[in-house]
């Protein structure tokens, strides 16, 4: 059995969760060129022609943001420095599912699908490294070009989506990596699998997982994410849902429970998300 390897350890999570969070400095204005500020009065139109011309004179336009310890604790905004934007409660239960199945040795790796600037990827890579663990990877699967478009025609459930148009969640592997540097874990444990999910997922090089976290937001994403990992997560291990607040969401992984008959009770970690541990395969008594 794994245990920390230092009493320090778990100090050291602490404070990673809080730089990973931004938790230690106050939350900046925020750049009109990465967000939009959706109760400005002002067209979007026209800050962004005034965002464009103060950006010839190298200067840029921000609004203020106020946030409450509700919007840190669940994440329900888009953060300016942040390398995760899931929030305190999801994070805690991501580190705190990390820990248990070091604990209770269920083997597998660690794998997250739809990873943004790879927060909670390099919070899975420390607790790897505060237990002392070398014999398990944290996979980053992501297209690192965004979300696709809508595939209506495989998945109607998605009609409407448009967050293929958004580029704050266009975060390039280049960035994710050098994100995992500066906290120094980068290294051969980390495997980044890039690509859409329809292309990367059925030849993902993954034999067994403990935890899959699921942050795809589309019923397509979900889905085939499913679909391709969730037979190899181990009895024990966490399946986790990100955006299970948003409808196709939540309708994929609905589908899909239904369909193979998975009755683990659905666990909320806030107002977006749950998760479900993977039940023991049932005995075959003539086995």
């Amino acid at each position: 059995m794994h245990s920390p390897s230092l009493p320090s350890s778990g100090l050291y999570l602490d404070l990673l969760q809080k730089v990973l969070l931004f938790e230690l400095w106050d939350e900046p204005p925020v750049p009109v060129s990465r967000h939009r500020p959706w109760s400005h009065r002002l067209p979007w139109w026209v800050l962004k022609q005034l965002d464009a011309a103060l950006r010839l004179l190298r200067l840029g336009l921000v609004y203020n943001r106020p946030l409450t310890p509700t919007d840190r604790r669940e994440g329900t905004f888009w953060p300016v420095h942040a390398h995760t934007m899931i929030g305190e409660l999801r994070l805690n239960q991501l580190r705190a599912a990390a820990e248990t199945v070091l604990r209770e040795a269920i083997p597998g790796d660690f794998i997250e699908t739809g990873v943004w600037r790879g927060g909670s990827c390099i919070l899975l890579r420390g607790v790897l490294q505060a237990w002392g663990v070398t014999d398990r990877r944290v996979i980053v699967a992501d297209s690192f070009a965004g979300l696709p478009p809508p595939d209506l025609a495989r998945y109607p459930q998605d009609r409407g989506d448009t967050l293929y148009q958004v580029p704050a969640l266009a975060i390039s592997e280049a960035e994710v990596r050098d994100n995992f540097r500066r906290y120094g874990l980068l290294d051969d444990q980390v495997v980044f699998l890039k690509g859409f999910f329809e292309q990367s997922l059925p030849t993902a090089p993954v034999d067994q997982l403990a935890i899959l976290r699921l942050d795809g937001d589309m019923y397509g994403s979900t889905i085939v994410a499913l679909n391709h990992l969730y037979p190899k997560l181990s009895p024990g291990g966490y399946c986790i849902v990100d955006d299970y607040f948003l409808p196709p969401c939540r309708q994929a992984v609905e589908d899909y429970r239904r369909e193979h008959q998975l009755t683990e009770p659905l666990i909320p970690i806030d107002q977006s998300s749950v998760y479900w541990r993977r039940a023991p395969t049932p005995r075959n008594d003539r086995d």
